[in-house]
């Protein structure tokens, strides 16, 4: 009897799918690129590196490392001299620009820092978290947890050039499959998700009821289901192509995996990898 056989049988626990919210939404984005990032072994080469991944890597990692500073030395300054740390110029079209974007970088840290306590002890920072569902055994790691009052609260750093709304902090998988995972993690209530937007000093946000937290799960569990389709048709001899159809259109033109995959390449043109910065960069 085979496995998949057995997992039917009644009393047998069903096997969960392992997954990230990165992981589902790769998925959902273009079944190719999960088959690239995920299945096909060795991974397929992936293009240059963006300008503005850069910019949030280093201030993702200049505020966690602020956060495991001892308490008398958070200061603004030394949240600066993290991201002077961390810069790279990765994916800037020269070092003209990557200095002016880190110049521009750490003028969010020196508004952002003094609207920080330096006290309030987080109670995560970069903090992984995991959660069980019907069919999912979900994980991911949270930028940060706050204790506010009695209950914990996700807050999610943005840097991208336009500000997040409440509607975004609603609509994530990702800050839903959060709660879930601080939830099941630290025994706490939490319900509230945050969106930290640094370029602009905003703050997007949104209460979680029971309601919306199941309608992501059930998402979740559909794309799951559909992964799992694909994967066994793909090992029972049906073109990989075939089980994990490329979905073509705008994002081929930014996507990872662009230099292996040829229907990406007709779909349209490469994007310049310093494309994504805010618009006054634009010819500049």
């Amino acid at each position: 009897m085979g496995t998949s056989a057995q997992m039917e049988m009644p009393g047998m626990p069903r096997r969960l799918f392992s997954a990230t919210p990165s992981k589902l939404a790769s998925f959902a984005d273009c079944p190719r690129r999960y088959r690239y990032a995920y299945v096909d072994r060795p991974t397929p080469p992936k293009g240059p590196a963006w300008a503005h991944n850069t910019v949030g890597a280093a201030v993702h990692a200049a505020l966690r490392s602020w956060w495991d500073l001892p308490v008398q030395k958070r200061t603004t300054g030394a949240a600066r001299q993290l991201l002077y740390a961390a810069w790279s110029q990765n994916g800037f079209r020269d070092a003209e620009q990557a200095d002016r974007w880190r110049a521009r970088a750490a003028g969010w840290m020196t508004d952002y820092v003094p609207t920080l306590d330096p006290t309030d002890e987080p109670v995560g920072n970069e903090r992984t978290v995991g959660a069980t569902t019907g069919r999912l055994a979900l994980s991911g790691r949270v930028d940060r947890i706050d204790q506010r009052g009695d209950e914990l609260v996700i807050v999610d750093y943005k840097t991208g050039r336009v500000p997040s709304t409440d509607d975004e902090a609603r609509g994530s998988p990702a800050l839903a499959a959060y709660v879930l995972g601080v939830r099941r993690t630290l025994r706490r209530p939490c319900n509230r998700v945050e969106l930290h937007h640094l370029p602009s000093g905003t703050v997007a946000a949104f209460e979680h009821t029971e309601r919306s937290l199941a309608n992501h799960v059930r998402r979740a569990e559909d794309i799951a289901v559909d992964i799992t389709a694909a994967t066994e048709q793909m090992a029972a001899g049906e073109d990989p192509d075939a089980a994990f159809p490329t979905v073509p259109g705008q994002q081929c033109s930014w996507c990872d995996f662009r230099p292996s995959c040829p229907t990406g390449q007709a779909a349209v043109p490469p994007r310049e990898t310093w494309s994504f910065l805010a618009e006054d960069e634009k010819g500049t």
